[in-house]
């Protein structure tokens, strides 16, 4: 698959999932609202940690690195994760290009106490209510793939549910569009989702535009140490990190406390 033509295949799939459900709709949203808003607060658990607090991510795989995890272990993982010291889990439950599910979400929240994120492609209300009936207690929102006004709705949909969604951004032009829309919580991812290239320095970058009331995130290529002091520096008062903690856990302190 051509990189630049993934970010598109995998919206144009999320479109075909929301269309076959179409009419489980308003059972879907009932059946949230059943459930009521979650008690988990996640913006506080990313500034009550010192260091970084760290959202640790269960993650099968991804386009760009393949399998990572082939005897994936969802709750055994996120159990570690608590182990060590997480502040927050997220789960991929996009299934067709990160093997993820939100069955392993759902498993994992009767397992593990923190706040549970689910990363997915959001692009619908409905995915929103899904996530909290799996037991989410935040979402992540991607402003590369909404308007200014579909993250207002999203956000304004989650309060409802208590869920304060991390807002994903890219660029300066995403930046003001998530800060437009009234997020709270704003991830720099240093992935470009359209090639899959990263560079670690953009979130030093366009932290400059985040006022100091916000919680900015620093996503992706974050492998060491060094890296994750880095984003420390510059203002992140979280990281979240999969790959590198797939690969080795061990690796938890050093990336929580930007050890060098």
């Amino acid at each position: 698959m051509n990189p630049a033509d993934i970010l598109k295949k995998i919206i144009a799939t999320k479109h075909l999932e929301i269309k076959a459900q179409e009419d489980q709709r308003e059972a879907i949203k009932a059946q949230a609202y059943a459930v009521g808003p979650t008690k988990k607060d996640f913006a506080q658990a990313l500034k009550a940690q010192s260091g970084l607090a760290v959202i640790a991510e269960a993650k099968k795989a991804s386009p760009s690195a393949g399998v990572i995890s082939p005897n994936f272990d969802p709750v055994a993982i996120a159990k570690n994760y608590a182990a060590l010291g997480a502040a927050a889990i997220s789960v991929l439950t996009d299934r067709d290009y990160f093997q993820g599910s939100l069955d392993y979400l759902a498993a994992i929240r009767k397992e593990v106490d923190l706040p549970l994120l689910r990363k997915d492609f959001i692009i619908d209300e409905l995915q929103i209510h899904e996530a909290r009936i799996a037991g989410a207690d935040t979402f992540l929102l991607i402003a590369a793939v909404l308007t200014e006004e579909e993250i207002r709705n999203f956000l304004a949909i989650g309060r409802k549910f208590n869920m304060e969604a991390l807002v994903e951004i890219h660029d300066e032009d995403e930046a003001h569009k998530a800060l437009a829309a009234g997020a709270q919580i704003i991830g720099v991812n240093n992935r470009d989702l359209r090639n899959f290239t990263t560079d670690l320095s953009l979130t030093g970058k366009l932290s400059k535009f985040i006022p100091n009331d916000k919680i900015l995130v620093g996503e992706s290529g974050i492998k060491t140490g060094k890296d994750s002091r880095l984003l420390l520096d510059c203002g992140c008062s979280a990281i979240l990190v999969g790959e590198s903690l797939m690969r080795d856990p061990q690796k938890f302190k050093e990336l929580q406390e930007g050890q060098v």
